[in-house]
């Protein structure tokens, strides 16, 4: 793709900071949900849309009595931790939702989603103290989070069980990278809502189904029953990888700004593989391939096993800095997934086998 200009990835961003600002860790995503469903009657006007008991939200459209129904997955929840006990110091006992990177924790800002929503720091040692323990991270459940109000004021608003999010806020980088926490995997759920814009007006030959889906980042629940209740006949799931950067090497990761990451695995369906890499090349969708041995570890391997078994492909969008406050990512990949999307929904045809 050509490169960018503010007036054509400005909306596209904005959106991802939208969903960004949304709040929703695992098993607590009705905050993104509402987010999500904002931007899909947006995006999809007259579309179905469906919650169910674990917070998944399916949307329908197309032919929905078509043999192919294709589904897409992107998860909304997000790494972050919970309150486990407020201390009569005032402080506060948290545990990881997820598998948040405890080393960039101490000294960082988070918000306490109590009665309101509060920030705060996580507790660190001046390096003075250290005793020469400086480079010495504790386990989350040993950290503390400092509001900065008495202990009275904290226990009238924070209770255990009230969830933590990471970081202030989405920043605009450079060109058309963005950094924010939540990126894993709002930047995915921002693909399938491109992807419907640009299928806006299309008359589809096939059904298709949006799962926005819960808990992925504590083990595909919400993939599992969501895949379960649509019954699509291929299913294609978006979610981010490693990018390249100083300590992660080529073979570790793509190229921030490179293209879409199209998967190749035992556990992926071959024909969607490389009808994928075909239609990428046709359409001039700069792609990479991202290989793995076996499992993916994303809503692909919960969703290729629902029912008798759903023909899958993954795509993913290369980001840095995973499971940070300061997740990295370049816009033009995220449309470039968009695009490839939409082709498929479009042109994708069988792919059973």
């Amino acid at each position: 793709m050509a490169e960018w200009t503010e007036k054509e990835w400005g909306p596209l961003r904005d959106m991802v900071f939208r969903l960004c600002a949304a709040p929703g860790t695992p098993g607590d995503e009705e905050e993104a949900a509402k987010a999500v469903e904002k931007e899909v009657r947006r995006c999809l006007p007259g579309a179905q849309i469906q919650r169910d008991t674990l917070g998944n939200l399916l949307v329908y459209f197309g032919d929905r009595q078509a043999p192919r129904q294709v589904l897409l997955d992107a998860h909304m929840d997000q790494i972050g931790m919970i309150v486990t006990r407020v201390e009569d110091s005032g402080f506060l006992r948290l545990a990881p939702c997820g598998g948040v990177d405890r080393r960039v924790l101490p000294g960082s800002v988070v918000t306490v989603h109590g009665k309101e929503p509060a920030y705060g720091i996580v507790c660190c040692k001046p390096p003075h103290l250290s005793n020469g323990d400086a480079d010495k991270v504790p386990a989350v459940d040993q950290m503390f989070i400092d509001l900065g109000q008495d202990a009275e004021t904290v226990k009238q608003n924070v209770s255990p069980g009230d969830r933590i999010t990471l970081g202030e806020g989405p920043r605009a980088l450079l060109g058309s990278r963005i950094t924010a926490a939540g990126l894993d995997n709002r930047a995915g759920v921002a693909a399938l809502l491109r992807c419907a814009e640009l299928l806006q007006g299309k008359t589809l030959s096939c059904g298709g189904i949006l799962l926005f889906s819960s808990r992925e980042e504590t083990g595909c629940e919400g993939a599992a029953t969501g895949s379960f209740q649509a019954r699509p006949t291929e299913a294609v799931v978006v979610d981010v990888t490693f990018a390249t950067q100083p300590g992660v090497a080529a073979h570790q990761g793509g190229k921030l700004g490179g293209g879409v990451m199209i998967g190749a695995s035992s556990t992926l369906n071959r024909r969607m593989t490389q009808r994928l890499r075909d239609l990428a090349k046709e359409k001039e969708i700069p792609s990479q391939v991202e290989v793995m041995g076996g499992r993916t570890d994303t809503n692909a391997d919960a969703i290729g096993v629902s029912r008798e078994g759903v023909p899958t492909a993954l795509l993913s969008i290369p980001l840095r800095y995973m499971h940070t406050p300061v997740e990295v990512i370049d816009l033009e990949d995220l449309e470039g997934v968009a695009r490839l999307l939409a082709a498929y929904v479009l042109e994708g045809g069988e792919n059973r086998g």
